[in-house]
């Protein structure tokens, strides 16, 4: 363990381990025979102490233990506190000796924490064994959380903690298990503004002064640059929750069509959308995931009734707590021969009830308007028609044009500037105290070449840069960062993975930093520009090494996206893309469909591209779950058993698709190059998905 060569065990000693072994398997069976039958007396009690001596970790016997000793104090009554003590004290010192046995036994210390909640103990004396055992073992975490729950009972000041978690890393900079009740203790602190430790910035200068004599003293230490990562969360994020994008987007202006085919060329491609039923999504990001957003805590003005809106989080689990939130508005029909412009105006707060996952209330007021025109109804609308297949090679796109001053009309990006410009002064410490930072790490790195450290300036580089963006739209170390990650991969190969999704984190937001870099990756397919309203602009995201999907919030408007080409294992954060109505995911190394699951979020989306993946070709997704069965899937609370079962045999073989593609309503689905197996997985897709055209490229009807 942890380093420690294995040496061949001796022929004297197996015959003393057998004979052990085989002590012990008697005293076990003499053990659960009282169990069973349910024998509590004071023989039965010694003889379950002497098998946990010899066993700390057997939970049987400690869970046999506190039947008996609940049996016990149950019998004695309170005017004899001499029994109480004694019966405390007895399961007390037997802990102390299997924690002599294992310092990290669970159960062991689960059962003094039992003991404890029970009274008649003195925590005096916890604190002192405490004490005796974070000097054998000072990063023993049981023995910090156990300090916890003492300190708790004792009623224990936060500053007289974080005063001995500053001793305890002064005796040693790698407590790591310090460093983390450090970093607990300070943030229960500051969010409760306790004297001193207000305001933010001055306790965590102070904190960065601390954390240096650790890292400086000793780069390889892993334990200081843990709490320093803290640190820099700490001081980039906002605690209040912010309104950061919408779609539609402040200012914009939205047509909206019900009819699938128009000759109309006088709207934007971006500003377009197409509805049969008349209604346009709302979408609003927030910073960070968020609850309570209703039509109380989000108000609408407009000219028609938009009262009682049902606001749903999007997101694949059945957590009401989510970063993006969409809403539907159901417009009027338009008069016939003529358009209908409405104006509306959306106001977030100030009414309390939008809360972050970690307790703050969203205490910025935040307003944004655009405006949505509607076109008349068709008298006599078209024959509907099947769509032309849509393919994906290079020659089907040329690059979109537009003029210069068009610009700000076009792609929506920093459609709100919300973080920080209500707080200016908070904004100024971060991005002094980062810059301060990056000063001392470029020394660092330049003087010795320590990949940890590599790392934390990748991520002070880019914490600058968001900490800055909201004013700027700039990424002004992009290029650094992004080199840096090049040269972690080559150094560190072993968590070369972390560093590529850093690297495409990055990519993508110096890719959506402005609207000119943006421009650079929009493109027009030639057969869709002159048929379908609005959907023909491709964002063109293909071959660029991305193993990560980022930067959503910049991409709301987007309705076409191709991201073949790329290394992605995960497809995460698409699922906020609600406008999505066709995807090309081919040639990238999804594992399974159940990577593809935020694609059940993109009720829009109508042609998909999975073509060249590796699909099939692991039969466990572990990054999902353990079991291959849906019913692991905790996002799955719908599941309908029956569904299954009517299904026949097809839908038993292909169950992990069938979760996928049942609520979809695609048109056009690729899937060749894939480990798929079976030769009816065509068969169950057009089974279960009625609505498609094409298959594989080819004409279903």
């Amino acid at each position: 363990m942890h380093g420690r060569p294995r040496k061949p065990a001796k022929p004297e000693d197996e015959s003393a381990s057998a004979a052990r072994a085989e002590a012990l398997r008697a005293l076990q069976s003499q053990f659960f025979s009282n169990h069973h039958n349910k024998v509590y007396t004071d023989e039965a009690l010694q003889l379950s102490g002497r098998l946990i001596e010899q066993n700390p970790e057997f939970y049987t016997a400690w869970n046999y233990r506190k039947l008996v000793v609940q049996q016990n104090l149950d019998r004695c009554s309170e005017s004899d506190p001499d029994a109480l003590k004694s019966i405390i004290d007895q399961e007390l010192r037997l802990v102390e000796i299997a924690l002599r046995q294992n310092f990290k036994s669970y159960g062991a210390w689960h059962h003094r924490k039992w003991v404890l909640s029970k009274g008649h103990s003195v925590l005096d004396r916890e604190m002192k064994l405490l004490k005796q055992f974070q000097l054998l073992d000072p990063r023993n975490f049981h023995a910090w959380n156990y300090r916890r729950f003492v300190a708790a009972l004792l009623n224990r000041s936060d500053e007289e903690e974080l005063e001995y978690t500053r001793e305890m890393v002064e005796n040693n900079f790698s407590n790591y298990s310090a460093w983390h009740n450090r970093s607990v203790l300070l943030s229960n602190l500051m969010k409760k503004k306790a004297e001193g430790f207000f305001p933010k910035a001055k306790v965590l200068n102070n904190e960065y002064e601390h954390v240096h004599d650790a890292i400086f003293t000793d780069p390889d230490d892993q334990s200081g640059w843990f709490y320093y990562t803290w640190l820099l969360d700490q001081t980039v994020k906002t605690d209040a929750p912010l309104l950061v994008s919408s779609w539609p987007a402040h200012g914009s202006s939205v047509i909206l069509s019900r009819n699938r085919h128009s000759s109309d060329c006088s709207s934007s491609p971006f500003d377009s959308f197409r509805s049969d039923s008349g209604t346009v999504p709302l979408l609003i990001y927030f910073n960070q995931a968020v609850e309570g957003v209703n039509s109380s805590s989000i108000t609408i003005e407009s000219s028609f009734c938009t009262k009682d809106l049902i606001w749903k989080p999007v997101l694949q689990n059945n957590s009401q707590l989510s970063q993006v939130w969409v809403t539907h508005i159901k417009f009027p029909n338009a008069k016939s021969h003529s358009s209908e412009a409405y104006q509306l105006k959306v106001s977030v707060g100030p009414i309390q009830g939008i809360i972050s996952a970690s307790g703050f209330d969203y205490s910025h007021p935040t307003q944004f308007a655009f405006k949505v025109c509607v076109r008349p109804i068709e008298t006599e609308p078209a024959e509907k028609q099947g769509e032309d297949i849509i393919l994906w090679t290079d020659e089907n796109f040329h690059a979109f044009q537009t003029q210069y001053q068009e610009l700000h009309e076009v792609v929506p990006v920093d459609q709100q500037s919300v973080n920080d410009v209500h707080e200016p002064t908070a904004s100024n410490w971060r991005a002094e105290t980062i810059a301060k930072e990056i000063a001392l790490f470029r020394e660092l790195v330049s003087e010795i070449n320590c990949k940890i450290g590599k790392l934390t300036l990748a991520r002070l580089l880019t914490a600058h840069d968001v900490i800055l963006s909201p004013c700027t739209s700039k990424m002004f170390h992009s290029d650094e960062v992004l080199q840096l990650y090049i040269d972690l991969i080559k150094l560190d190969p072993s968590h070369s993975q972390y560093y590529k999704d850093e690297h495409s984190l990055v990519f993508l937001q110096k890719v959506t930093s402005n609207r000119e870099s943006l421009l650079r990756h929009c493109f027009s397919h030639k057969n869709l520009a002159s048929s379908s309203i609005g959907n023909h602009i491709c964002l063109r995201l293909n071959n660029l090494s991305l193993s990560r999907m980022g930067s959503v919030e910049k991409l709301l408007w987007v309705r076409m996206l191709d991201l073949s080409h790329n290394e992605l294992h995960s497809i995460e954060g698409l699922e906020a893309m609600q406008l999505l109505s066709r995807l090309n995911l081919s040639n990238n190394k999804l594992g399974s469909f159940t990577a593809l699951g935020p694609l059940k979020q993109l009720k829009l989306l109508q042609v998909l591209d999975i073509s060249y993946n590796e699909i099939g070709a692991h039969s466990i997704d572990t990054t999902r779950y353990q079991c291959s069965t849906p019913l692991s899937h905790t996002e799955e609370a719908s599941w309908n058993s029956e569904e299954i079962g009517t299904g026949g045999a097809g839908v038993k073989g292909y169950w992990e698709a069938f979760l996928i593609f049942k609520s979809m309503s695609l048109t056009q689905l690729v899937t060749l190059g894939n480990a798929i197996p079976g030769e009816n997985f065509k068969s169950f897709v057009v089974m279960f998905v009625p609505t498609l055209e094409w298959l594989d490229g080819d004409k279903l009807h």
